[in-house]
């Protein structure tokens, strides 16, 4: 137990540094452009069917949850506007970078982990070419780039499902449904929303990476590389969700008019 602990640390503690020297590299302009490329379709569109079946199924789903009790109270005009907070603020960057991170982190570090252990991340040094900007601020900079446009096609699809249900389970009208999701939005909730999925992104890849580059043990290695990887991202949205969510949301205020 002490020994998967000391190993943890020591992989995190990389993970901490390797995100440090994507940063430097980034500000000098190193980008492996063909790369990035490549990663921005790994990220983006290849992970769009999934997000859009999540993220239209949790807005009906929440819908059949809300709606009854809702109407039930005489305020049914208030769903729309109840699933478009739950939705943008929680829901769809949560869950899309979970969905990210399950997908996407763990082919990161298993892709990585198998160069790691056959050895051609060292004959990448030897032809000169540096790993980092190569293989990993490539994968960072597209799960930065594309977690939030994903973020964005959740809630979207999100709020059309809820629209779906309300309509036909429980009699609202689309215009009602979408005056509440008005009254209870501003452009904040989204800018807050694509601020969380660029930092999600930025962890899931980061970490994906970073355990990835320190894998050892051959085959065995790479399997559990790719499990803890992922366990750890999923961690590190949830915690980090908490710290962001407290920054944005604390206090008093409200978007609500």
């Amino acid at each position: 137990m002490f020994g998967q602990s000391w190993r943890w640390g020591q992989r995190f503690g990389s993970t901490v540094l390797l995100w440090g020297q994507v940063l430097v590299h980034l500000l000098q302009g190193r980008v492996h452009r063909r790369n990035l490329l490549t990663q921005l379709e790994v990220v983006g569109p290849e992970s769009l069917l999934v997000v859009i079946l999540t993220g239209s199924f949790v807005g009906m789903v929440f819908t059949i949850q809300v709606a009854r009790e809702f109407i039930q109270f005489g305020s049914g005009d208030l769903v729309g506007g109840v699933l478009a907070l739950a939705l943008v603020r929680e829901l769809a960057p949560v869950l899309t970078a979970v969905i990210v991170a399950g997908r996407v982190g763990a082919a990161f570090a298993a892709e990585l982990g198998t160069m790691q252990v056959t050895e051609q991340i060292d004959a990448l040094y030897m032809l000169k070419t540096d790993p980092v900007d190569y293989l990993v601020l490539p994968r960072v900079l597209a799960c930065i780039l594309m977690v939030p446009l994903l973020t964005v096609v959740a809630f979207v699809v999100g709020v059309t499902g809820g629209v779906m249900i309300a309509n036909s389970m429980y009699n609202l009208s689309i215009s009602q449904f979408m005056d509440s999701v008005q009254q209870f939005m501003d452009g904040w909730d989204m800018v807050k929303a694509l601020i969380k999925g660029a930092i999600f992104g930025m962890l899931v890849a980061t970490i994906g990476c970073g355990w990835g580059l320190t894998t050892t043990g051959g085959a065995k290695g790479v399997g559990q590389a790719t499990t803890a990887a992922v366990v750890t991202g999923l961690l590190a949205i949830f915690v980090s969700d908490f710290f962001l969510s407290w920054l944005m949301f604390r206090g008093l205020e409200t978007s609500v008019g």
